[in-house]
């Protein structure tokens, strides 16, 4: 057997609940959750300490590794199985590896080999998380390389990084040697593959991650309820727009203080509504919604307070009204600008006294309910010229919220069209529905009037119209195609390079999320060690 001659599917079985390699179990793992662990663990520790810990961590992977390969595999020479260790770290997605040299002297028992790391997933987090260091900083990769040769040859074998990337290298490499070889130059490394002097801070370590984990968990519980209702009631994006609305919606939600949410038609009042209901103390009462400006007064009368039997022709039995119907839960009121001035004057009565009258009673009834209102107009101007009442537009926006446009906000635009593919594809039973890349531009420059409401028509057009799964220009509406698409190079005097022009575009990026890099890297489609990578190549790293 050759190390060249290995294959993922034949190494590694995948299947529901346990990934099997020869018979030991591995497990997935993310490394942004990983990355957060390095960092408080240099937090706890100590750079020198978790540097230890992370290399004997390594260790003992490279051994069990060499297990496996030794056990069940046959090798045509020892050198292939030496060969074998970073085969299985690239097919697991740690590291590229590249073996530039290795020189077996079995008989003499020397070792010496050096091997280069492309894409250090170690020193990639590293830099995101934690930053520029002044040392090397792949020790787990360290350690697997010595745990993983010192198995194969029952010799102690030490890797030594000399080049990371976390410290401003091109790439990661690493020497590897026998004790005796590497002489006084090993002496100041060993230390990070012994154990001593570290349990003790191990045992404080664990017990404070016991702590961690426990207030973690809540905290994951917590956060995994508002992300599932984010999910169902989307209105955004990743800008700071959209961002305040929904701190904004987050605080409010807690009280009963009635909420007033503005914005043009089609921005999503009513499901930001029925966010603010959903994180509320009364999310398991109902939520209600009613369109004022749908009905006639006398109808909306009735629909919001309810009548008696005989009040008016054709009613002909009594009716619980919507303000009883969401009772202890949230009524909302979309349109509220549209409603005559005999129902403010009655809404008025609710907000104040928090009672209702059904139609054709004398007797008022107390009601315990939410309101939230909402509207696309110009409430404060309407006072203003006598359309609406002060009093209740006071009443009504204890709290305002405002939805700002899609043309306010472009760079949630591709998230959102994303959002509704994946929402739409459920619905319409289409999985695996992919929107091209060449659509980009065209939702960008087109300013969407009707807002969301208008994005998820076009999204269902495409997906009606596509072919083969794949969302194409051609399927959008004739409206939006007309639309020219913004390109970084309209108005260049002359013709430049794709450095230059793909430069340009991450500053446009960085300029349209206000310098938010986490932002930036997302809308880019690139890791945000990536997206520094980049800056600092042209100069305009911070």
């Amino acid at each position: 057997m050759k190390a060249e001659d290995l294959e993922l599917n034949e190494l590694v079985k995948f299947s529901e609940g346990n990934i099997d390699l020869y018979g030991r179990r591995l497990v997935l793992h993310s490394i942004n959750a990983f990355g957060q662990f390095r960092h408080d663990l240099i937090d706890m520790l100590g750079f020198e300490q978790a540097r230890r810990v992370f290399t004997r961590f390594g260790f003992f992977w490279g051994q069990a590794d060499a297990g496996a390969m030794r056990r069940v595999l046959e090798w045509d020479e020892p050198e292939e199985l030496i060969k074998a260790g970073p085969k299985v770290q690239a097919m697991m997605g740690i590291v590229l590896p590249e073996i530039k040299m290795v020189d077996m002297d079995l008989k003499n028992r020397r070792f010496s080999m050096e091997v280069v790391w492309k894409n250090s997933a170690e020193a990639e987090i590293h830099l995101t998380e934690i930053g520029w260091s002044q040392c090397p900083v792949c020790w787990k990769l360290v350690g697997y390389a010595s745990g993983y040769a010192s198995y194969c040859l029952g010799e102690n074998i030490y890797f030594i990084e000399d080049r990371c990337r976390a410290k401003g290298d091109d790439v990661c490499s690493a020497r590897g040697k026998d004790k005796q070889s590497w002489g006084e130059e090993i002496k100041e490394h060993l230390p990070y593959f012994e154990s001593d002097d570290i349990k003790g801070k191990v045992s404080r370590l664990t017990k404070e991650l016991q702590k961690k984990t426990r207030e973690l968990t809540k905290h994951q519980e917590k956060l995994a309820k508002i992300n599932q209702i984010k999910s169902e009631f989307f209105i955004g994006g990743s800008s700071k727009k959209i961002e305040d609305v929904y701190i904004l919606a987050d605080r409010v939600a807690r009280f009963d203080s009635s909420v007033l949410i503005t914005g043009e038609t089609g921005v999503g009042k009513e499901i930001l509504a029925k966010y603010i209901h959903e994180n509320s103390k009364n999310a398991e009462g109902a939520f209600v919604a009613v369109n004022c400006g749908a009905l006639t007064e006398s109808i909306l009368e009735s629909e919001l307070f309810g009548h008696k039997k005989g009040s008016f022709t054709g009613a002909v039995n009594d009716r619980i009204g919507l303000f009883e119907q969401a009772a202890r839960g949230t009524i909302f009121l979309d349109e509220i600008g549209d409603i005559s001035s005999v129902m403010q004057m009655k809404l008025l009565r609710v907000l104040q006294e928090k009672e209702i009258m059904r139609v054709g009673e004398s007797k008022p009834r107390k009601v315990n309910v939410r309101i939230i209102a909402a509207t696309n107009k110009d409430l404060d101007q309407d006072a203003k010229n006598g359309r609406f009442r002060e009093d209740l537009l006071y009443r009504l926006k204890v709290i305002e919220i405002k939805i700002p446009p899609l043309r306010e906000r472009k760079e949630d635009i591709l998230l959102l069209a994303r959002f509704l593919v994946d929402k739409l594809s459920k619905r319409m039973n289409m999985p695996s529905l992919h929107l091209d890349s060449t659509c980009i531009d065209y939702l960008h420059s087109y300013p969407w009037p009707g807002n969301i409401r208008e994005l998820e028509n076009a999204i269902e057009r495409m997906i009606v119209l596509s072919k083969g799964g794949i969302l194409l220009p051609e399927n959008l509406p004739p409206n939006i195609r007309q639309e020219k698409p913004i390109h970084l190079i309209k108005g260049a005097k002359s013709l430049r390079t794709l450095d230059q022009i793909e430069r340009e575009y991450i500053e446009h990026v960085l300029r349209s999320t206000d310098g938010n890099k986490t932002h930036a890297a997302k809308i880019l489609g690139i890791g945000q060690a990536t997206l520094w990578r980049k800056l600092k190549q042209t100069g305009s790293a911070e």
